[in-house]
């Protein structure tokens, strides 16, 4: 692969990276995210890294990396009621001995080039420190929901919960793979039974590398927790959710005081959900069920009849970056019929900023017209709302309200009439989320 055009600061380079350049990466990775793991430990784990898509950072005199980044190729990345190429940025990291020069701006724009060159229009991370990428047009797109939920916790009832069966394993991708997979992208494609009301964010592992470190389950990995095992549920032998576990156990004077820490927790209809968290709840030994990260608008969040006494937080998950604002607008649907015009802001890819005009019967495919580049429309009409890309970024998965948004003084409202309509259609019947972190 040719080396980058984009500029680094004087006295460094860039260097692309294969996967002979493993232990190169994984100890750069360790002084940007401190470890107590050792580099052989780590390496004896898969990578989950996409290597044609990873870029190191040398600094004259060093004889390591001092900085790199990589992306996850996203074919299929979930936007509402659609899929758009995608790049996953992640492990983004520089040595802290060269912090404060310029090192994560350059890879940023390197990553930006990138995805226009291939056609990527949108780029979405998780961010290690919340602070960070705004700067850089990446809207803060969605939240999940964490809980404790005491072990025994009363949940609703459903109709047709007790006909599933509950079988319990160690998981292993030989017995178990396709089965998570299936379930996984069912759920993600219609969380609430009705086609094409897709999960936005719902992003699935596309590559075998991300598959295998997925299934790998190295002791160093389980923080003094068992064996990773799975809750399959069924209705008449056809598996309808899952859930992947880890249990740890003390013992104190009152008696076993177990934890249950859940992986990805997926069904596919309210009956199943009810059969999978009754069976989770009820594991012996344990006093608490801790879900890693769940959708905000879980079906658990009705079941629980004390949703309080689990303890309910909601941190960032998804952070998402339009790279080609007209493709991305025209990718998705709207949840209303819309017809408005947008003046974006960009100071990091000039080229998207400008004036434009969205069209979408409610559900339906849109239409994007790029006008002319300033916030005037036939020049004399002023365009409806004015905005960065930063926020319409975190608008795009329809679990921010441009309204919202407005309130905070971060869109420009022209038209006071277009507000509404435009949070309306910019919204999505399901919220956005990822169900792990990348």
């Amino acid at each position: 692969m040719a080396l980058p055009r984009t500029a680094l600061p004087a006295g460094y380079r860039w260097r692309t990276l294969t996967s002979a350049d493993r232990r190169l990466a994984t100890e750069l990775d360790a002084w940007a995210f401190p470890s107590a793991h050792s580099p052989d430990d780590l390496d004896s784990t898969p990578s989950p890294l996409t290597w044609e898509r990873t870029v190191g950072v040398e600094a004259d005199g060093a004889d390591d990396l001092v900085a790199f980044h990589a992306s996850y190729p996203f074919a299929r990345f979930p936007v509402p009621g659609a899929e758009l190429p995608t790049a996953g940025l992640t492990w983004v990291g520089v040595h802290p001995q060269h912090r404060r020069r310029g090192l994560l701006s350059a890879m940023i724009d390197l990553h930006l080039a990138r995805c226009v060159e291939r056609g990527e229009p949108l780029s979405a991370l998780f961010a290690a420190e919340a602070a960070i990428y705004g700067r850089f047009g990446y809207g803060h797109a969605a939240n999940d929901l964490r809980l404790d939920v005491p072990r025994g916790a009363a949940l609703r009832d459903v109709p047709g919960a007790e006909q599933h069966t509950v079988r319990v394993e160690v998981a292993s991708r030989e017995r178990h793979g396709e089965i998570v997979d299936r379930l996984h992208r069912a759920a993600g494609a219609a969380p609430a039974g009705v086609p094409g009301l897709n999960r936005p964010g719902w992003v699935t592992r596309e590559t075998e590398e991300l598959q295998a470190v997925l299934w790998h389950d190295a002791p160093l990995h389980r923080g003094g927790r068992e064996a990773r095992r799975i809750m399959i549920v069924e209705l008449d032998g056809e598996p309808r959710g899952y859930v992947t576990f880890r249990r740890s156990l003390a013992w104190e004077p009152t008696g076993p005081r177990g934890q249950v820490s859940t992986g990805e927790v997926v069904a596919l209809d309210a009956a199943a959900a009810r059969a999978l968290w009754g069976a989770l709840l009820d594991l012996d030994l344990t006093n608490e069920v801790s879900p890693f990260v769940l959708p905000v608008d879980d079906v658990i969040t009705q079941l629980l009849v004390n949703l309080r006494a689990a303890a309910p937080r909601t941190p960032d998950n998804l952070w998402v970056r339009l790279v080609d604002v007209a493709a991305a607008l025209a990718g998705r649907r709207y949840a209303a019929d819309v017809d408005v015009t947008l003046a974006v802001t960009d100071s990091r890819l000039p080229a998207n900023a400008g004036v434009y005009h969205l069209r979408a019967e409610a559900f339906g495919p849109a239409t994007v017209d790029r006008l002319d580049g300033s916030d005037r429309l036939d020049g004399q009409t002023t365009a409806d709302l004015s905005l960065d890309v930063r926020e319409l970024g975190a608008a795009y998965l329809g679990g921010t309200s441009l309204a919202t948004l407005a309130a905070a003084g971060l869109v420009t409202v022209h038209r006071p009439e277009a507000l509404p309509r435009a949070s309306a259609a910019f919204g999505w019947p399901v919220a956005p989320g990822a169900s792990w972190v990348f």
